[in-house]
Parts: C-alpha cells; structure tokens; sequence
C-alpha cells in the first residue's frame, strides 16, 4: 500500500520499511520520468547520500525512471547541492536525489527538481503520487551513464570566493556526505582544516547530521576551543543546510547569519531584497531595512523560498532550519558548502574574529524551534482553526501557519511541519518573561487539542 503522507510538500520522505522501500521509489522513479517527459524532458541526474538505505532505494528508483523511457545521469555520492548544481549547470532536464536530510536514521526520501533546479510544485509532488496510482505511465529504455561534477562543482564555487586571508577551520561532517566534499573544498580556498566526523558513515554513529539541534554541535564547538580555531562549521545529512560555531564556542542561528551575508550583499548591490522564512528574527528584518534592503517574509521550506526567489528575482535568501539559497552569479538553490564558503569570506574580510560580527547584531531573547508532536492528518486543521481564534484577539501574520504579534512583547509562531507529525513553534522577545508570557496564551489555546503533545519545559 502506498501511503500519501509520503508525499510532503517539497519531496518525498518516509519511514525505510515502514512507508517506503525499493518497490515504492521504482514507482516514484517512473511517475517522476514521466513528469519530466511530459514536459518534454529525456535525460536526468540521479544522486544519494550515504544513508545504508539508500543504494537500494537509487537503484530501484533509477530503474523507475529509465522504464519511463528517461535516460540516468548517475552522479554517485552527492551533497543534494551538488546534485543541484549538476542539473542546472549541464543544462540537464531534471534532478534526483536520494537522500534522507536531517532525519533520523530510519528515515529517508528523495528531493526533485525541473531544469534549472527548480523545485517541484506541491500538486505536481502530489500528481505523482495520482500517477502511481492510477498507473499512468510513460514507458521506454532509458540508458545509465555515470558521471561526476565534483571538478565543475569546486571550479564553480572557487571561481565566486577568493578569502582575504588563510582561516582555521573545524570541519564537522557529522559523518554524513558532507565529509566527502567539505574538507576539499575548504582547503581549495586556502583554509586549514581540522576534519572532525568526515568519514562517511550512514549510520551516523557520532551524532545525527543536523546543525540546527545544539545537541548536535557540542563537539565542534569543544573543537574549536580546543584548537583555536576561527570558526567552526556543521552540515546535515545531505549538505544543503550549514551551522557555524565562533572562535568563542558560540553557536549561531542561521537567521543571524543570513545577517552578514545580508549586509555583505547590501554593501555590493544596495536596495536588494532578501527573503526569509517565517520563523526568523525581528532582528533580521530590522537589520535588512536598516542597510537598505527589501525584507521579505514568506513560507517556511526550500521548496517555497526557491520559487519565490524565482519569481521576484531576488538574490539571496534563508531559512532557521538553516538552508541558504544563492542566486547571484548562481543558480537560485539552497548550497550549505557555498554558504560556508561566503560566511568564511565575510568572516576572512572582517577586522576582528568571527564573534564581533555577531556582537554587532541586536540579540533578542528567542526560543529554538520547538517541536509539538501532532499527527499528520490533524496538524493543518489545527492550524486553520488557531489562527481564526488568535486572529480575534492578536495580529497575525498567516503566510505559513499563524505568527502571532504581541504588542510590547514579541511574536509566536505555530505552524504545521511539511515534513514530520509535528507543529512546529518559535517565540522571540524583549524578555525571558515576554516569551513565557506568549507561552501561555498559545499552549493555553494549544491545550484544546488532546493529541498534540506540548514541548516539555
């Protein structure tokens, strides 16, 4: 049986046994090739990350696609940018990549892309699903043919970063296929690199790949003190997200982040404008405006930011989770290994360490995203009827979920996750007392619901 939650809002993801198998992503392989046929395409990129599920489900997948009569550019071990930048740079009529992201292990999936990297529609990721069920299929021989970008791809990135001066480095792959790339790359732009969980692992045996849990992040940050490093960086599982740790142990959200490299794009192109995702910082968007920028809020995923920038011609964007997406002299897709090589620009170029840049940014009180376990056929519903109830009281910004504006306070976020059973929710304010203050009136307000589980305090 195929099960539709499968099928997210920007990829597809699941349970390995549980939801998806090899038999499953033949399926998806073929609905996807005959997308692409229908809209005239023949020849796609085909990728993985080095989760242990997923040789299996690539092969099945690939075998999908060429049956659709789709010929297979099989690229390997890939970062899912890698597998971007393969797909817009050889002109390519798609992109496919196996890969599980920031997952658990017992997770995985595949992301998917039109010419050019553009990311798939939500009715086009739930047409495929139509498609196998309906067994509405293209049919033909596809042929396979390995090759790598790995050479194109480091060309590429050095060609749009030269660093002011030689950094210190602490690379932390969290053993997933960051590590086949990172270090490399890193040392191609003239960095010492201190490589720490780069040796390809799937099953992640250090800690789970994912930068924006501070769990995740303690060894680095005990690395670079331990070092003396200028800067310390992590990736999740398939490269398209970056964190960095200062040369103090500090951790930094992204949203901070997308700060500096804000300004660093406002110092060279003034009154451009910078999208984020709904979740960021008041911080962020006063420092946009302030360095004469175009703020920009708009919906939490890749998928949605990619599009938007799309359509309005921006140039730079992000997100908390920690996707930053490059469309200046690039490809308009999220690239944590070109992150990381801007951030480090930025950082080589400034007078002091990494900390003072980050020092000159107003820092709010702000909660990490807290995640509230809902299940998937609930947590839109809930959604939709919480914003009508805080809509009477508050004001709501309601591009994805309900931001919720407390006046003399902060704002809340509660919004469904697009692609686990859970809500997802933010608070930022002036206080510690602020936020628990907001706190109350929406844990309050989500109590109604008995099958979502609050966050523990």
């Amino acid at each position: 049986m195929l099960n539709p939650h499968i099928f997210r809002a920007y990829d597809v993801r699941g349970r390995v046994g549980a939801d998806i198998n090899p038999a499953v992503f033949e399926k998806i392989g073929r609905a996807y090739a005959t997308l692409i046929r229908r809209n005239g395409g023949r020849t796609i990129a085909v990728g993985q990350d080095n989760r242990l599920s997923s040789a299996d489900l690539k092969t099945a997948f690939t075998s999908g696609v060429t049956a659709a009569g789709v010929d297979v550019v099989d690229l390997g071990l890939v970062t899912t940018p890698v597998l971007y930048f393969a797909t817009a740079h050889w002109r390519l009529d798609g992109g496919a990549n196996i890969t599980g992201s920031h997952n658990p292990v017992e997770y995985n999936g595949v992301k998917m892309v039109h010419p050019g990297a553009a990311p798939l529609s939500e009715d086009e990721i739930q047409r495929l699903r139509t498609t196998i069920e309906r067994e509405e299929y293209e049919h033909g021989r596809g042929a396979v043919e390995p090759r790598s970008p790995r050479a194109d791809y480091f060309d590429t990135v050095t060609s749009l970063v030269t660093l002011h001066r030689p950094l210190k480095v602490v690379a932390d792959a969290g053993n997933g296929v960051a590590g086949l790339y990172a270090p490399d790359l890193l040392r191609r732009l003239g960095c010492e690199v201190i490589e720490l969980h780069c040796e390809s692992d799937g099953s992640f045996p250090n800690h789970l790949p994912d930068p924006e849990d501070p769990v995740n992040v303690v060894d680095v940050q005990d690395k670079v003190l331990e070092t003396g490093a200028d800067v310390g960086l992590a990736w999740d599982g398939d490269a398209d997200r970056v964190g960095l740790i200062d040369e103090r142990g500090r951790r930094h959200e992204a949203d901070l982040i997308l700060i500096l490299l804000a300004r660093d794009l406002l110092a060279r192109r003034p009154g451009s404008s910078i999208v984020f995702d709904v979740k960021s910082s008041q911080s962020l968007i006063d420092d946009i405006t302030k360095h004469g920028g175009v703020p920009v809020m708009w919906k939490t995923g890749h998928s949605h930011l990619k599009r938007k920038m799309r359509d309005d011609g921006i140039l730079l964007g992000g997100e908390v989770s920690g996707h930053m997406f490059f469309a200046e002299n690039y490809y308009g897709v999220d690239d944590g290994l070109l992150a990381a090589a801007k951030i480090l620009d930025v950082i080589a170029r400034a007078e002091g360490p990494a900390s003072s840049l980050f020092d000159s940014i107003p820092h709010l009180h702000a909660t990490p995203e807290l995640k509230a376990p809902c299940p998937d056929g609930e947590k839109f519903r809930l959604v939709g009827e919480l914003a009508g109830a805080l809509r009477a009281r508050y004001e709501t910004i309601e591009i994805d979920g309900t931001r919720v504006i407390f006046p003399g306070l902060g704002w809340g976020l509660v919004r469904a996750s697009n692609t686990n059973p859970y809500l997802t929710l933010r608070f930022e304010a002036t206080s510690e007392s602020a936020i628990a203050e907001m706190k109350r009136v929406i844990y309050g307000a989500l109590r109604q619901y008995p099958f979502v589980t609050l966050p523990v305090e």
